[in-house]
């Protein structure tokens, strides 16, 4: 399966198709220091700035799943939830670039919030417009926990699904077997490694952040403050694991009948 994300952030979208063994073939993300970390760990993924500057009729017919967690300001009830009066409502342009790509499938997370915002009107217009261009849609509201975490952090979560065989069998000499299984693997995620030594010198970020060392232990470095805001707007990997693992499953099924 080949998968693409926008508004990537720290990647936990595609963290989440690494597991599964996909490939990630672009992503979007225009925040400077999100960059650097995903230019890091997906090396040989195209990465794209800015949203609002980019064609992705590139990725027309070569992409199977599309993912994205659009900006939560505008129904975050941390925010002032101007909805789509917001500067950061960026739902028009996710839409521009489904329909530029056409993926079988769309994965798109945000605040619980987004369910209420504006009497929901945001909201059904999302499903809406998904699907009018021709997609079957589906919402779930999952919280955190539900795969272990320690925190709630309830997400809204709507899987779309293309209404149509037009896109099947195109990328079909691409796909890959699933290994290990998935019961070996989320054992795998849970295994953090140098725990012990936490906080870790980051990989990407050196600790230097450019104020007098005489200043130590007063200041917080600034690779660790983008850091923890950077995990703030993140999704909870293992979430959209479970959800690429049932299109996965799904997918076989079919190609399973088809060959029947």
């Amino acid at each position: 399966m080949n998968h693409g994300s926008l508004f990537t952030g720290l990647g936990g979208f595609d963290l989440a198709a690494q597991w599964m063994g996909w490939n990630n073939v672009f992503q979007c993300e225009i925040d400077s220091f999100c960059q650097k970390v995903l230019k890091y760990h997906f090396p040989n993924t195209k990465l794209h700035h800015d949203i609002k500057e980019t064609d992705f009729s590139q990725y027309k017919g070569a992409i199977d799943v599309v993912s994205g967690g659009l900006p939560c300001q505008p129904f975050s009830v941390a925010g002032k939830r101007k909805g789509s009066s917001d500067d950061r409502y960026l739902w028009d342009e996710m839409l521009r670039a489904i329909c530029q790509i056409f993926p079988r499938y769309i994965v798109v997370e945000n605040v619980r919030g987004l369910v209420s915002g504006q009497q929901g009107m945001v909201f059904e217009r999302m499903l809406t417009d998904l699907e009018t261009i021709g997609y079957q849609t589906q919402s779930f509201i999952i919280p955190a926990a539900s795969v272990g975490s320690v925190h709630k952090r309830e997400r809204i979560w709507i899987v779309a699904h293309a209404d149509s065989d037009r896109s099947r069998g195109l990328r079909n000499k691409n796909k890959k077997t699933r290994t290990p299984k998935g019961d070996e693997l989320l054992a795998k995620q849970c295994a953090i490694p140098n725990w012990d030594n936490f906080p870790t010198q980051s990989p990407v970020c050196c600790g230097d952040d450019g104020i007098s060392d005489r200043l130590d232990g007063i200041t917080f470095p600034k690779w660790r403050n983008e850091s923890i805001k950077g995990y703030g707007n993140a999704v909870v990997p293992q979430i959209p694991y479970r959800i690429f693992s049932a299109i996965n499953d799904y997918e076989n099924s079919q190609n399973n009948n088809h060959k029947n």
